[in-house]
């Protein structure tokens, strides 16, 4: 693996490389873009966001309502586990064997991952608050449509539908926000649609539990999904787009009254606004430039072609320009780390897990795991911006390897029976001390994942300059279902071939592949503005940037 800055001197070529094939759309000469990279520092000075001292109310309800999404997210995820024990012979007229469960669970991801980059587009081009509107509605059918079903087949396609909703849901939703936030609070509010997330969880075991004696109570569990988005679709009606959204569309009058909103600080406000729409509109001009010159000279384009043509420059300028390569490297590899550490098997099949270890309830067992994914989310709010989001990853990473051997261990001294309907007499029966053991050690390992992995890689748009952060979050996000899906069709083939001791002791080896990875090429971004983030990675990865500029950060707060 690379040291943190190994790869500089070859992205610099490869950045000098792409310099020719740029022509100036607005008729700029180069050297006034050098003008701008040599005014970068007195242009960051212009923006000074401490004196905002809390959200305020408008934030925190934009927050709030676009954090439902994160609720339908974490419950479509969770009530599947409850439901796979509850379906009994309800669907096909027959019992649901280990494919059925492995296609039902991992079709929710595999259509995440395809909406994923799709809607990235989409909310490039039509808005971020568009693409959550879409997604309730793709989370109502999918409820409804899960509830009426008496197929397995059937099953799989309402799943599918939830699918694409929870991919167009779960990096758009974080973008709303951290494109909302003031930099000081950014972390921290980004983490309540994941705290929403965790509720939907907590919320989804809850409702398991309740239905779950019920005749056909797995037909509420699915079906109840349907509520909230309707809600969220009603509430979303009355509340903006994005400031740099609109920005970047052209109705700077309508960012400008969105940014008065979020930065009402007194006398000092309308200054601050006008610092940020100079801002961004200087970040959008620099990135036009860049763009436009990947028009052939001399031939304009126009409808359809004109957004083809945009959406070929973004995925050039992904790939192309060194500082957004390294953003989607970093963002890519936290979300593929995110799922490969196996925490899905959890929320997918714990109540699948603690039947065949031998727990008399289940699903009540398994609220025990979503209530400490709340829980700690909640420990994560409060220190995301006052620690930094690395160094919480670097601490709480090895809590979750604790947890994952742990657990090998406790199923190296089990007895698993044959078949699942033989577990509670037989496991039971031998020996209560290990599968209590495997309850802690599956909570000590999700308080750690709660507390870092489960909340970091969410804050992945912050890494992205304006011009790339829908289609950069889109596909860091394709990075986390494609993951996921690989995680839920292969959780319990997995388990019979390499036994559970052997699975485990796998995903704690990818935790520790995951911190090194993370302490050799992931800088703090904690208290940087959207527009400043990009500085850290133009020429490298600015690990020790980062940290020097953060520690300074802290003791100019007093921390």
């Amino acid at each position: 693996m690379p040291a943190p800055h190994e790869d500089v001197e070859l992205d610099s070529m490869n950045d000098a490389a792409a310099e020719p094939l740029i022509s100036n759309r607005r008729g700029f000469p180069n050297d006034a873009r050098d003008h701008y990279d040599g005014d970068e520092e007195e242009r960051r000075g212009q923006v000074d966001e401490s004196a905002v001292l809390s959200p305020g109310l408008f934030i925190w309800s934009l927050t709030i309502c676009a954090g439902i999404s994160g609720l339908l997210f974490g419950y479509d995820t969770g009530v599947i586990s409850s439901t796979l024990i509850s379906v009994d012979t309800d669907l096909s007229s027959r019992l649901l064997t280990t494919v059925d469960k492995s296609l039902i669970t991992s079709a929710t991801a595999f259509f995440a991952l395809l909406a994923s980059p799709l809607t990235g587009v989409l909310a490039d081009q039509y808005g971020r608050k568009t693409v959550i509107l879409f997604a309730d509605v793709l989370f109502v059918l999918g409820a409804l449509w899960q509830a009426w079903t008496t197929s397995v087949g059937g099953m799989i396609a309402g799943r599918s539908i939830v699918g694409a909703a929870v991919g167009s849901a779960s990096f758009v939703v974080p973008l709303y926000i951290s494109e909302l936030s003031p930099s000081p609070f950014r972390g921290r509010l980004v983490v309540v649609s994941t705290l929403f997330i965790t509720a939907g969880q907590v919320v989804a075991y809850s409702i398991g539990w309740l239905f779950s004696e019920r005749m056909h109570g797995w037909r509420w569990m699915v079906g109840l999904g349907a509520l909230p988005a309707a809600i969220q679709f009603v509430m979303l009606l009355f509340l903006p787009e994005t400031p740099r959204y609109l920005i970047k569309a052209g109705r700077t009058q309508q960012a400008r009254m969105v940014l008065g909103r979020v930065y009402k600080t007194g006398e000092g406000g309308q200054e601050l606004v006008n610092a940020v729409l100079r801002r961004v509109e200087k970040e959008i001009e620099e990135e036009e430039d860049a763009a436009g010159l990947r028009a052939t000279p001399g031939i304009a384009k126009s409808g359809w072609r004109a957004k083809v043509g945009r959406v070929q420059d973004n995925f050039a300028q992904l790939v192309v320009v060194g500082g957004n390569r390294r953003a989607l490297n970093i963002a890519c590899m936290l979300q593929g780390f995110q799922q490969l550490c196996g925490f899905n098997s959890l929320m997918y099949f714990s109540a699948t897990i603690f039947r065949l270890v031998g727990f008399e309830s289940p699903t009540l067992t398994s609220l025990s795991i979503a209530i400490t994914n709340f829980l700690f989310t909640l420990v994560a709010f409060h220190y995301i911006d006052r620690i930094g989001r690395r160094r919480i990853l670097l601490w709480s990473v090895p809590i979750m390897v604790i947890g994952l051997i742990l657990c090998a261990i406790a199923f190296r001294f089990l007895d698993l029976p044959e078949d699942e309907a033989a577990s509670t007499t037989s496991v039971v029966a031998s020996n209560k001390t290990w599968p209590l053991v495997i309850l802690i050690s599956m909570i000590t390992y999700v308080a750690g994942y709660a507390i870092g992995m489960g909340n970091v890689p969410w804050q992945q748009s912050e890494l992205f300059p304006l011009s790339v952060r829908s289609l950069g979050s889109a596909v860091s996000t394709a990075t986390n279902w494609g993951s996921n899906t690989f995680i839920g069709i292969t959780f319990l083939p997995m388990m019979n071939v390499f036994t559970p001791v052997g699975t485990f002791a796998l995903y704690a080896g990818v935790c520790v592949v995951a911190w090194i990875t993370i302490w050799r090429i992931y800088p703090e971004t904690a208290g940087l503005g959207l527009e400043d983030v990009g500085g850290l990675l133009r020429d490298g990865y600015g690990v020790e940037d980062s940290l020097r500029k953060f520690n300074e950060r802290r003791r100019g707060r007093g921390l």
